[in-house]
């Protein structure tokens, strides 16, 4: 059985059963981080924005992680770039599908925060760098190219930014009737654990994860191989779909769990280090600079992620309360914008 995992291409119907099965482990995985995850950002005092983008993003977005160096370092970059930005655009459409959860009004509306909306607005300069990346000459230094060294700049500043914006903060939402603010919860036996047992448990969770994003990325190798569907398609659809799975399921959890600034965190958090996903891609990548490896179908997908995230940020700002179906325009917008960057890449 070894032999036949570690032999590719795998058959379609063993490709699918891995698919299948390493989803389901990410599903289970994403519902138990959202409890130790909330508990955790109550226990450190960071809060949920900032606990769940940093921490929360990390551990649902490992195995994300784990696709991209797996299939760049096997020479498909494609498949790795196009599940690293496929991720950021399956993950952001989350936010509505979580907003359908919460009834009473909005999800932008009740959880406005400045740590929102500031990692939102540094995922649109991450999407950017890498769309210049894909631009500049095509050099690498050590095997990396700048852009990669950019980017984590302006990942590690702007969390700098972030956590001191949120500790003097120059700019505050307006608190309505219908705005949920993030306070401690009762977590129950969580609460009688201690702060090590939190983290190991938080730790082993997200193995879990990672093991599936291993097996989810050698199946999209093979279905490239025997189904020849693009790897626009695998990687920005599929993979990209199925490295979202984590986030969607922790939005959807942590609104039902009365926990909405947190499922906004994850996901806004999550794509902030999807987009890191491309340096350690880059790393992965020996044959030159997966930004111009990228194929139009890649910077599509980039391009649509970017336009996505501003509509995201737009609705944090404007904070509408309610809209068609309980969701807000910028829902709405999301909805159709995944499905008409689903349509023409199926094309």
């Amino acid at each position: 059985m070894s032999e036949v995992l570690t032999t590719l291409p795998w058959s379609p119907g063993l490709s699918v059963v891995v698919f299948g099965v390493a989803g389901g482990l990410t599903v289970v995985g994403s519902i138990r981080l959202v409890t130790l995850g909330d508990a955790l950002a109550d226990r450190t005092g960071w809060g949920e924005a900032l606990f769940g983008a940093v921490f929360f993003g990390l551990t649902t977005s490992l195995s994300g992680i784990v696709m991209t160096v797996v299939t760049a370092a096997g020479d498909q970059p494609q498949l790795g770039y196009g599940n690293a930005v496929g991720g950021i655009a399956a993950q952001t459409t989350a936010v509505a599908v979580a907003d359908a959860f919460l009834r009473r009004v909005n999800l932008e509306h009740a959880v406005a925060s400045l740590s929102n909306v500031l990692f939102g607005a540094l995922l649109i300069v991450l999407l950017a760098l890498a769309l210049l990346g894909s631009y500049a000459p095509d050099v690498t230094l050590g095997g990396v190219h700048p852009i990669s060294l950019a980017i984590v700049g302006a990942y590690l500043g702007g969390l700098h930014l972030i956590r001191r914006s949120g500790a003097s903060p120059l700019w505050q939402a307006v608190a309505t009737t219908e705005t949920l603010p993030d306070v401690p919860h009762d977590h129950g036996r969580l609460d009688r654990s201690s702060s090590t047992a939190l983290w190991g448990r938080f730790a082993a969770v997200g193995l879990v994860v990672s093991a599936g994003g291993w097996a989810i990325a050698r199946a999209a190798e093979s279905l490239v191989v025997v189904t020849g569907l693009s790897t626009g398609f695998i990687g920005a659809i599929l993979m990209g779909a199925v490295n979202a799975l984590p986030e969607t399921v922790t939005a959807v959890a942590a609104v039902r769990r009365g926990a909405p600034t947190l499922a906004i965190a994850a996901v806004l958090g999550g794509n902030s280090l999807d987009a890191l996903n491309l340096v350690v891609g880059d790393l992965a990548y020996r044959s030159g600079s997966i930004y111009h490896a990228a194929g139009p179908a890649q910077l599509f997908v980039t391009t649509s992620a970017l336009f996505m995230t501003a509509i995201l940020l737009g609705g944090l700002l404007v904070r509408q309360a309610c809209g068609w179906g309980r969701l807000g325009f910028e829902g709405i917008l999301l909805l159709a914008s995944y499905a008409a960057m689903t349509l023409v890449l199926a094309v």
